[in-house]
């Protein structure tokens, strides 16, 4: 067996990768220059190849280990590796960082500062730093209404939304978030539009009562799928995040709350545009979690959200970044 090297391996553009790996009772190691799983079944050791050249994510859960060897040839192929909980659930972790996912970027000297510099010039300003959460808001609200409007549109849809009420619903929140004066005022707008399309997606899946759990405390299908829906969503965050070279304690939403609150707040660009309804989907048609997860990352992968949340940081980090050069400066 040829041995191969991440270095020979072809280049994808993160925005074109296909794979988001989410990984459980299994350990991640070399064999032959390939980076594997490995996964006991009786006396028998089956092996199970990532193609890393091919892979924005990494998310390892209950059960798992990863060599050093195999974290070096990741971190070459530029793929991040995140430590999670099983099925998402929050993670116990030794560090000391407030968020349900910990983080390992691969090392690179050669990612854009572009965007970064535009990021920092507005990052602490407060009314610039709440025009950007503005920005991405009304970006979500644009997403969720033209993806539910699509999956709604299919012949024999498992999920037909009320559009009238949809549209009414996201005229709302678009003004609430227009004229929020602070980022308290857009969490708050935030929280209530999505316990509004909870109500919607239990009505068009014929659901039934809905509330929505702590994470790790899900009992029911649609709470368990949500939670797990939400880390793939955040793999991918982070993932853009990182190849704009933006660090993740950046947030202009949630950063009060989360010491990683970009890849939250990046990630609510797609969580309620096609976690959400995915989510009670696969709990009425009685998915396994595996079948839930692949439907997940096929529609992420086909609606391009990666490509989407790179575009909207670009464009707001040009846009805010802009506009804060044509702020006079303060006085020294």
């Amino acid at each position: 067996m040829a041995t191969l090297d991440a270095s020979n391996l072809k280049s994808i553009l993160h925005s074109k990768r296909a794979n988001i790996y989410y990984l459980e009772h299994c350990r991640v190691l070399v064999n032959g220059g390939r980076v594997e799983y490995v996964t006991d079944e009786g006396k028998h050791s089956l092996y199970w190849n990532i193609p890393i050249a091919n892979t924005t994510t990494v998310l390892l859960g209950t059960g798992t280990s990863v060599t050093q060897a195999a974290m070096r040839e990741l971190a070459k192929a530029g793929v991040l590796v995140g430590f999670c909980g099983g099925g998402g659930t929050p993670l116990f972790s030794a560090n000391e960082m407030d968020i349900e996912v910990a983080w390992f970027s691969p090392q690179s000297e050669y990612r854009p500062t572009e965007y970064l510099q535009h990021w920092v010039r507005f990052w602490f300003d407060d009314g610039l730093r709440l025009a950007a959460a503005k920005e991405f808001q009304q970006i979500r609200l644009q997403r969720v209404r033209q993806q539910w409007h699509s999956l709604s549109q299919l012949r024999d849809s498992p999920c037909t939304v009320d559009m009238t009420q949809l549209d009414a619903l996201l005229k709302q929140s678009s003004q609430g978030v227009a004229n929020a004066s602070s980022q308290t005022d857009l969490l708050t707008e935030e929280g209530r539009l999505t316990k509004q399309l909870y109500r919607l997606v239990t009505q068009a899946t014929q659901y039934g009562e809905f509330v929505r759990s702590q994470r790790g405390d899900s009992i029911d299908a649609a709470n368990q799928f949500l939670d797990h829906g939400n880390y793939l969503a955040y793999g991918l965050a982070a993932t853009a995040t990182w190849v704009l070279g933006l660090p993740h304690g950046l947030a202009v939403l949630h950063g009060k709350t989360r010491r990683g609150g970009l890849v939250f707040d990046v990630a609510d660009l797609v969580k309620d545009a096609a976690i959400l309804p995915q989510a009670f989907i696969s709990a009425m048609r009685g998915d396994t979690e595996q079948e839930f997860r692949q439907a997940c990352i096929d529609k992420l992968t086909s609606s391009e959200a990666l490509d989407f949340m790179i575009d909207t940081l670009k464009a707001v980090a040009l846009k805010i970044g802009r506009l804060a050069q044509t702020q006079p400066a303060a006085d020294a």
